[in-house]
């Protein structure tokens, strides 16, 4: 079949409209259309002919029509082979020839419906799989009610004109243009779209707040802290735009099925020919010699599975990562908003050379230097006491190891890892912690102040999901953090890795978790993480699921696919689709090779006139087709479960 590969959709990330890709597609899109009307118009005007007993006019019917489609899918057939792509249209060419050499002229025309329709029928087929998809390109917000700061007065402008700081109104069941902070003293927001979460959530005032999200019914004001090329939702968008657009290995491998394929048919024709002496046994044969299904079915089931993705949260980039997923047999995790939470909060402070609570203020003082998650519950653990900070001369934020800070008053701070702090304390005694705790030290000049340990919870599927994962074949679980050892191995213990081939690295730096990664065996590797310090090993992995419920951060930029809710149950969903998706492309190519062989032995002995054949192979297109779109259902089973 000629151009069977779905187009993708050029999407506006700022303005959310939507259009076709390229003016080549729908030009291209237009000439099929235009061939496939062409055809059937033949094949009417044939048949017609045919039973009027007009042998001449239907010849020269079928010359014209069949001799426009053949070098139509010659040229389409030599672009793909000058592509690298190995097609099955051959089969098609020598049998539309054969049939004007034996003056099966009506079997001819049929093949000129089939292949030509094939086309229209792919596109209603790809429509019907990306409908998910496509929900959530439409949803993308268009324009925003801005509040002129002078006047009060609020102007509708296009969401791409929104710049940071702008302050923003959002109206009842309107779709928040941008992502901003809450700036009313309450709203009720519907995240649904974006997160997953069923419930409508309540914000306060300061509350952070996602593009593509619904207010519910009060209006509220916010103001804007990213544009909308930067947003939540733009990032889901571009996406889903990607993925579209993609072309998975499994498809390249059906391509490939179609070399022995040709062999096996043109080897069947010619032999059936041989044997009985008759020519128009050959052009018996090759009319169901040219199974679309081979062609049609894979990419249906794989824009089905991302389809069927999506609706769970799971934003695919690509088709190839559903055949990688569905083989992974070593996975590594990182911990802190992975396994865990990624929402801490200070739970005890022990105290050493300072008091605790001078510990907690000298730890949040360097922390306000600091961009690591731990940083800010330290921070707000002070605010909340109504405290004020010490100054803060200078201070120098050492990669993956902690915060050195100088005080106005001389004095020199530490705040981070124990080796970090040991090296101006000398050895520290580390307390015992348990699931989900995490130690961060403190050092003032050459003593150690104190220890605030931070509780972040592991996340209620987090054991679950680590446990069907392994039921589903993979072998070896690591977790790979850059927390020490105490707080990784009780994570670790807690939800299931733990002996065996399992193991733990602690302490690990952004570099040292791509080694681990590139090392482990046995492959495909799954990485997931959801922090900007996960991007290097997400990348490195054969794939890579950053978990985004919160925010656009580089994890998303650098993943093969992108977790849109907060809940780390959904790797282990998505794993289930690709296996699924898989299966269903390989049983739908299968099914059309079987078929179409079985056909063609009939065919061989004379039994399967050429006429009937074309209308048999038809009749097998559609049930590949319908085989294939099995992929779509797949998420119910998952929706049901979190329902």
């Amino acid at each position: 079949m000629p151009g069977a590969y779905v187009r993708g959709y050029g999407i506006n990330a700022a303005t959310g409209r939507r259009g076709r890709g390229v003016p080549e597609v729908s030009a291209a899109y237009r000439f099929q259309r235009a061939l496939t009307i062409l055809a059937v118009l033949g094949l009417v005007a044939g048949v017609a002919l045919w039973a009027l007993g007009q042998p001449t006019a239907l010849a020269a019917v079928a010359v014209v029509v069949l001799g426009v489609v053949i070098v139509a899918t010659a040229v389409d057939m030599v672009r793909d082979l000058m592509s690298g792509h190995w097609g099955l249209d051959i089969l098609a060419l020598v049998a539309m020839g054969a049939t004007l050499a034996v003056e099966e002229y009506v079997a001819g025309l049929i093949i000129a419906v089939m292949l030509t329709g094939g086309e229209a029928l792919e596109a209603w087929a790809g429509r019907r799989a990306s409908r998910a998809l496509d929900t959530l390109l439409n949803r993308a917000p268009v324009f925003a009610q801005r509040i002129d700061p002078g006047t009060g007065h609020v102007v509708q402008v296009p969401v791409a004109e929104v710049e940071v700081g702008d302050e923003l109104l959002v109206r009842s069941s309107e779709i928040l243009p941008v992502d901003g902070v809450l700036l009313s003293p309450r709203a009720s927001i519907d995240e649904s779209s974006v997160t997953g979460e069923p419930l409508p959530v309540s914000y306060a005032a300061g509350a952070a707040l996602l593009s593509g999200t619904t207010n519910g019914t009060e209006t509220f004001t916010m103001r804007a802290t990213r544009t909308a090329q930067e947003s939540q939702y733009a990032t889901i968008v571009q996406l889903v735009e990607e993925a579209v657009g993609s072309r998975a290995p499994m498809i390249r491998l059906a391509d490939r099925y179609a070399v022995p394929f040709t062999a096996v048919s043109l080897a069947i024709a010619g032999l059936a020919w041989w044997l009985s002496g008759d020519p128009v046994r050959f052009a018996e044969v090759l009319v169901v010699a040219t199974p679309c299904p081979l062609l049609i079915a894979a990419p249906i089931a794989f824009l089905g599975g991302m389809s069927s993705a999506a609706r769970i949260n799971v934003i695919i980039k690509e088709g190839g990562t559903l055949e990688t997923l569905s083989r992974v047999r070593s996975a590594a995790f990182d911990k802190t908003g992975t396994l865990t939470q990624g929402k801490p909060v200070v739970a005890t402070v022990h105290p050493g050379a300072c008091s605790e609570e001078e510990t907690l203020l000298l730890a949040a003082a360097a922390e306000q230097h600091s961009v690591h998650v731990f940083a800010q519950p330290i921070i707000d653990a002070v605010r909340r006491a109504g405290q004020e900070l010490p100054h803060v001369a200078s201070a120098e934020e050492v990669a993956t190891n902690g915060v050195r800070a100088t005080l106005t008053d001389g004095r020199q701070v530490r705040v981070g890892k124990p080796a970090f702090v040991e090296e101006v304390v000398g050895r520290v005694e580390r307390p015992t912690l348990t699931a989900g705790e995490t130690a961060v030290y403190v050092a003032l000049d050459d003593q150690l102040a104190g220890v605030v340990v931070l509780s972040d919870p592991v996340r209620p599927h987090a054991a679950q999901t680590v446990a069907r994962m392994r039921t589903a074949g993979v072998t070896q679980f690591v977790l790979v953090t850059g927390d020490v050892t105490s707080t990784a191995d009780s994570v670790a213990g807690e939800v299931g890795i733990a002996g065996g081939s399992d193991s733990v690295h602690a302490e690990t730096t952004p570099q040292g978790k791509v080694e681990i990664v590139r090392a482990l065996r046995p492959r495909p590797v799954l990485m997931v993480g959801d922090g900007i310090n996960d991007a290097p090993v997400l990348a490195a992995a054969d794939v890579g699921i950053a978990l985004a419920g919160r925010g656009a951060t580089a994890a998303s930029e650098s993943a093969s696919a992108v977790v849109t809710s907060d809940d780390v149950g959904r790797v282990a969903d998505v794993m289930e689709v690709s296996r699924r998706t898989v299966s269903i492309a390989l049983q739908s190519i299968w099914l059309g090779i079987v078929i179409s062989i079985g056909l063609m032995l009939v065919a061989a002995f004379g039994h399967l006139p050429a006429v009937a054949g074309a209308l048999l192979q038809e009749v097998v297109d559609l049930v590949a087709i319908a085989s294939a779109l099995r992929a779509l259902a797949l998420h119910r089973r998952f929706s049901r479960e979190r329902a």
